[in-house]
């Protein structure tokens, strides 16, 4: 996140960055995690596991239905998102 100030400047999009150590503040995120260490335990290696694998384990990721987004997944909703025009 660099260069974070970007996004504000360039979308309007704010940015808000989570106190350390403060798991409650990023409840999308700690769920993601969860999901991961489904098939990843903590500490895994991932430059053990091949190209191919990694990229099932984001498309099944990615095809999970989710809470946060009325049940859609984030493979549909990435998908309805219509590019700003420049």
């Amino acid at each position: 996140m660099a260069e974070h100030q970007r996004i504000p400047a360039e979308t309007g999009t704010p940015v808000y960055f989570c106190d350390a150590h403060s798991p409650w503040q990023r409840p999308s995120n700690e769920n993601s995690n969860g999901l991961l260490r489904d098939y990843f335990p903590k500490g895994t290696d991932l430059s053990v596991h091949s190209a191919d694998h990694l990229a099932r384990v984001q498309d099944e990721l990615n095809d999970h239905p989710r809470k946060c987004l009325q049940w859609r997944t984030p493979a549909d909703v990435f998908a309805g998102l219509q590019p700003t025009p420049t």
